[in-house]
């Protein structure tokens, strides 16, 4: 008979280790900082809130509690794990410095609020030129994803009210460039709204919508080369009349709702004119036909919008709704683009479901709730919480390749963020050595290869 010994090995702890530095892997994105011009950008920004004789760079102090969001943390006071490893992340402010520049940039309004996304829009466009054929608008489009998040609040905050789903909290209208099936994608627009604001709100759209332009290169803030999507929250009439307004001309592809005559229309569309929905590989995509439709429903809209609707056989189990026709699941979104065919004008539209996966990401990068009390707090959190998904998108779109460059927040901190390493100082270099045997030293070290090959700002 064998004695049983446990699954796990037994292992002595001991504490005093001096040389041992966790979060290792989360160089990268401090390199990533780095040859961004970040630091730099964020610095001179907010020059203007800092007080003679401070000892902490109002700049430092927000990039520090941004690096902590981006490496998993969800309050002001999760900056102390950086402030644990100074050999990486350099001196760090008490929590009470901290908790003092969010009053202090909130207490700004406006103002701090322009100076922040004014440096993320200098930086974006540079990271973009590193970045090269990888970036978002290498095929000389860009394409932005509105979408609205609900997030629950566990205590009473300014502006928390109940929401739509039943629920109580916020109900923030966010942005997010797509970066394709290649990449991920970056959040260029977190409008912060109460709990009860309504979702196709085209007031709160149009402002989004000029917020997120705004953090475009200036050859993307008009043009047709610009992309809006929407669900059918946005397929409103003030929301479209706005996106093609003369001297703005932007494209766009906006969810419809199912009315009563668009319901009767489909039902009146011949056999011969449906065409077989595609995949993104280009295959027919099996039990979905798309269909343009025509005529007095398009009566009070703009000149120039096409309306296009796809029906498909719904999934098993799923149940049909009121608006849905001979057993077959609608959906309908218009678009203002031409000359293109509808099966692949629906696909466009389709892919907006990848917004989805960046508000999750969002979601476990300090979007799970809002930590401040005060409105004005947490709009100063919303940018916080912006750049750090900005900096998880910038990395592996400058430095990984491959599966790596479609790594969520969580994967990323799972097997890149969270290696640890031995900090060895030999005359006036310190080295960071990684383990060996971890699966993902490689691709770390390689990562940290190509930033180094990127030129520094200015």
């Amino acid at each position: 008979m064998k004695k049983r010994i446990g699954s796990y090995p037994r292992v002595r702890i001991e504490g005093g280790g001096r040389t041992v530095v966790s979060q290792a892997g989360s160089v990268l994105l401090v390199e990533t900082v780095r040859k961004a011009g970040l630091d730099t950008a964020i610095s001179a920004a907010l020059t203007p809130w800092r007080k003679a004789r401070a000892v902490h760079d109002p700049g430092k102090i927000l990039l520090d509690v941004t690096l902590a969001v981006a490496l998993g943390g969800d309050c002001l006071a999760d900056a102390a794990m950086l402030r644990a490893e100074p050999a990486v992340f350099g001196p760090v402010a008490s929590d009470p410095t901290v908790s003092r520049l969010i009053d202090t940039l909130a207490a700004s309004g406006d103002k701090a609020l322009r100076a922040i996304r004014a440096a993320r829009a200098e930086v974006r466009e540079r990271v973009w030129r590193l970045a090269d054929r990888k970036a978002p608008d290498a095929g000389g489009t860009v394409t932005v994803d509105l979408d609205g998040v609900l997030v629950i609040a566990h205590s009473d905050k300014e502006d928390a009210a109940p929401t739509w789903k039943r629920t109580y909290g916020h109900h923030p209208l966010m942005g997010f460039v797509d970066h394709g099936p290649g990449g991920t994608g970056e959040p260029i627009v977190a409008l912060l709204r109460a709990g009860n604001a309504g979702s196709n709100t085209a007031a709160d759209h149009i402002t989004a919508a000029q917020l997120a332009l705004a953090q475009l290169p200036k050859k993307y803030r008009r043009g047709r080369r610009t992309l809006i999507r929407t669900d059918s929250a946005g397929g409103t009439h003030d929301f479209v009349a706005w996106l093609t307004q003369r001297g703005r001309w932007l494209s766009y592809s906006v969810g419809m709702v199912i009315t009563e005559q668009v319901h009767q229309h489909v039902l009146r569309v011949p056999a011969s004119v449906w065409r077989a929905a595609v995949e993104a590989d280009g295959a027919i995509r099996d039990g979905a036909w798309v269909a343009e439709l025509t005529g007095d429903v398009l009566d009070g809209w703009l000149k120039g919008m096409r309306l296009i609707v796809r029906k498909e056989r719904p999934h098993p189990g799923a149940q049909l709704r009121l608006t849905d026709a001979d057993g077959m699941r609608l959906t309908c979104f218009a678009t203002n683009t031409l000359g293109r065919p509808i099966a692949e004008l629906e696909l466009r539209h389709r892919l907006r479901a990848r917004a989805e996966d960046r508000i999750r990401a969002a979601r476990a990068t300090g979007l799970r709730n809002l930590p401040l009390h005060r409105t004005a707090q947490n709009r100063i959190w919303l940018e916080i919480v912006q750049i750090a998904l900005d900096l998880l998108a910038w990395m592996p779109m400058l430095a990984l390749t491959g599966n790596a460059r479609l790594w969520e927040p969580r994967r990323l901190r799972l097997r890149l963020f969270t290696t640890a390493g031995q900090l060895v100082t030999t005359g006036r270099r310190r080295i960071l050595r990684l383990a060996r045997h971890w699966p993902w030293t490689s691709h770390i070290t390689t990562a940290l290869e190509r930033l180094a090959l990127l030129p520094n700002p200015g």
